[in-house]
């Protein structure tokens, strides 16, 4: 199975917007269940130049999206964050690896990026798996971050620092 990374199209808003309405993406990311295909076009059709969008496809098929945003504040233009998700379907096969470390090249190789960061939640151990094979380390941890099926859960903060 080959998965090809590249970016984000228009015509693919309503295959991520569905990626999203995936019961995984939404309850391992910060969006809610039920995404607007409107929701997605205002995120994805006119991103601001600071902001990248890759998306992974498998034998055409829209499998995964990953959005990272450069800081804009002068003095941490260097930091870059990201977030990510991969249809339920296609979890465990190396998406989110190709995903991430296409970002990380992208950030550290052809934009500058010296340290990127994220939050991942603590019960999400494929992720911090994926996260930590990749560099990334956990720096801390934020208490009832988020609410999640009714109930407030923690995060790690993680961050990859270029060598």
């Amino acid at each position: 199975m080959s998965i090809t990374i590249r970016s984000v199209e228009k015509e693919d808003i309503p295959a991520i917007r569905d990626i999203y309405a995936g019961r995984n993406a939404y309850t391992g990311t910060l969006q809610l269940p039920h995404p607007s295909l409107e929701l997605w076009r205002q995120r994805l059709e006119d991103l601001p130049s600071n902001v990248y969008s890759l998306l992974a496809e498998i034998d055409g098929k829209i499998v995964g999206q990953a959005g990272m945003a450069i800081e804009q504040n002068p003095r941490r233009r260097h930091v870059a964050g990201f977030g990510m998700a991969v249809h339920d379907d296609y979890q465990g096969k190396g998406v989110g690896t190709a995903l991430l470390t296409e970002l990380v090249d992208l950030a550290e190789n052809w934009i500058g990026v010296t340290r990127i960061e994220l939050t991942v939640y603590t019960d999400n151990a494929a992720a911090i798996a994926l996260y930590e094979r990749l560099g990334f380390v956990i720096e801390g941890t934020s208490r009832n971050y988020a609410l999640r099926n009714g109930e407030y859960v923690d995060v790690y903060q993680m961050a990859r620092l270029k060598e």
